[in-house]
């Protein structure tokens, strides 16, 4: 996926950033483009993500956001739990995955990440993936979580366009592509033309299209606070009901 974060940013508004990013922030699995700026990084040259909890402190931080990193861990309901730890009481987890009907659309393993090894759904019982987690269900499980926000995030998807189900053939046809674009950046900016010229042939016979690699979100957001003591939550005013933002 490209730049997902900052195509996020996008969509989210202004009120987001005010209402769950102040404070001490961390961003798991960020790279260049962290959620804001003032966060704390987190990426592989930090660290094992799956073993954060071992390597930051606990409920340190006022938020704690990954965006496109829960689907490369090896144990997510592991590494779900960790990052939940680094959680102040009274903070927020800020959680991005992709779709898996969106992005990965019925194919597994992924055509269009070969590192990825879990699939997310939003809400619902039912999947053709073998490795797939309600995303929703697993952070409500969480110890003392309270959902404020979630949300399938599709703009600038063409569901026109969407697979049901990557067959073998379309396996072949996406390999071949990626294949004949690799062998073609080698000649520079008349290999990029080449490129360019041979999409609407790879569209024309079918070939899988990964709308991510462009300006189109695939993705699952959701926002969860930790609540406090019971008794600092008796006193709190209610928590707004859960909603979406963009």
């Amino acid at each position: 996926m490209t730049d997902e974060t900052s195509k996020t940013r996008a969509v989210r508004g202004s009120e987001f950033e005010q209402r769950f990013l102040k404070g001490r922030v961390i961003d798991i699995g960020c790279g260049p483009d962290p959620i804001v700026s003032h966060a704390e990084p987190f990426d592989l040259q930090h660290g094992d993500a799956q073993m954060i909890g071992s390597l930051r402190p606990r409920e340190a931080y006022d938020a704690v956001c990954s965006s496109h990193c829960l689907e490369h861990m090896k144990d997510v309901p592991g590494a779900l739990a960790q990052w939940w730890q680094l959680v102040k009481a009274g903070g927020y987890l800020i959680l991005v995955v992709p779709d898996e009907d969106l992005y990965e659309q019925g194919g597994w393993p992924s055509i269009f990440n070969y590192d990825h090894k879990a699939t997310f759904r939003l809400g619902t019982t039912t999947t053709w993936s073998p490795v797939s987690y309600d995303i929703l269900s697993l952070v409500e499980n969480l110890p003392g979580a309270e959902i404020i926000s979630h949300e399938r995030q599709d703009q600038g998807y063409d569901y026109s366009k969407q697979r049901r189900r990557i067959s073998r053939k379309d396996r072949v046809l996406f390999r071949l592509q990626r294949l004949s674009s690799g062998f073609l950046r080698r000649f520079g900016h008349v290999g990029s033309k080449l490129i360019q010229g041979l999409k609407p042939v790879f569209v024309y016979v079918g070939t899988p299209i990964d709308q991510t690699s462009g300006a189109a979100l695939a993705q699952i957001q959701v926002v969860a606070r930790k609540r406090r003591s019971i008794e600092a939550d008796a006193a709190a005013p209610p928590a707004q009901p859960a909603h979406r933002f963009g």
